[in-house]
């Protein structure tokens, strides 16, 4: 748990772990280091697990103005050129997806094997619209109404019903959050970060081994999306989780942990048959 200089900010990341592959973990839009405790004990098991908070994300510094995805990209890298690591593991989920997609473009030395769920390589015209309505609603200052707008599309119409409670609790822990006019202004600046992102004409130099996940109920990032990754990245792997929809970290950690650890953790040598 540290925090380290990034041009003129403070950007927070954790190490968990004592032994195996480094796993990177990239956050979605709004999510933190905190929303991958559930999961820690499972991750930590064989692997080193390193967790950050993106500008205007968690503990790490508020931006003033608005920015594009490649201050996350040059943040991401500072990380990496302060740890001691030679190569790198990145899963990236949603909007971290998308910043990992361009980390692995431009810095793929680094990048021993990537984890691609939930996420795409461009903002498409409907996801944008998404972005301005939920930006919109920010505006107003209504952390209900954001609250609202916001969290049912994440999950699917199954695993909303199912798990009542929970999503109850989270009600709970989340409208006074987006009640924050500190963190609805992040998230709006976050949002835009996204708008003009489109790697669809370069994701096909990405040249190490990409496990793509996608979900069959995803109503935010849809499969036709992680298509659009598979059918570029030359050898990619495609999986899709059936039942779950975007938040497939918390609607089917079994299946999520096991592709991820599992991709993470093959050897580099290729399979012989």
């Amino acid at each position: 748990m540290a925090f380290f200089d990034f041009e003129g900010k403070k950007v927070y990341y954790e190490v968990h772990g004592e032994q195996g592959e480094p796993l990177v973990i990239l956050n979605g839009i709004m999510m933190s280091t905190n929303s991958w405790k559930p999961l820690m004990k499972n991750l930590t098991k064989n692997n080193i697990v390193i967790l950050v908070d993106f500008l205007d994300q968690g503990q790490s510094s508020r931006m003033t103005e608005g920015y594009t995805h490649a201050i996350q990209v040059r943040l991401l890298h500072a990380l990496f050129e302060l740890l001691p690591y030679e190569r790198y593991n990145i899963m990236g989920i949603s909007y971290g997806g998308e910043v990992a997609v361009q980390y692995a473009v431009e810095h793929p030395e680094y990048v021993r094997r990537l984890v691609l769920a939930n996420t795409c390589a461009r903002t498409s015209d409907w996801l944008r619209k998404i972005g301005d309505g939920w930006n919109a609603v920010a505006r107003t200052g209504d952390g209900l109404a954001y609250y609202l707008t916001t969290i049912p599309v994440i999950y699917s119409t199954e695993f909303y019903e199912r798990e009542s409670a929970w999503m109850d609790r989270r009600e709970g822990t989340l409208i006074p959050y987006f009640s924050n006019p500190a963190v609805l202004e992040a998230l709006i600046r976050l949002t835009d970060s996204s708008r003009d992102y489109n790697y669809l004409d370069r994701v096909h130099e990405i040249s190490c081994p990409t496990l793509i996940i996608s979900c069959s109920e995803d109503g935010l990032v849809p499969p036709t999306e992680q298509i659009l990754l598979r059918d570029r990245i030359k050898g990619s792997t495609y999986v899709t989780i059936n039942g779950s929809g975007h938040a497939s970290m918390y609607e089917d950690p079994a299946a999520f942990l096991s592709l991820t650890l599992g991709f993470v953790n093959l050897d580099d040598e290729p399979v012989q048959i």
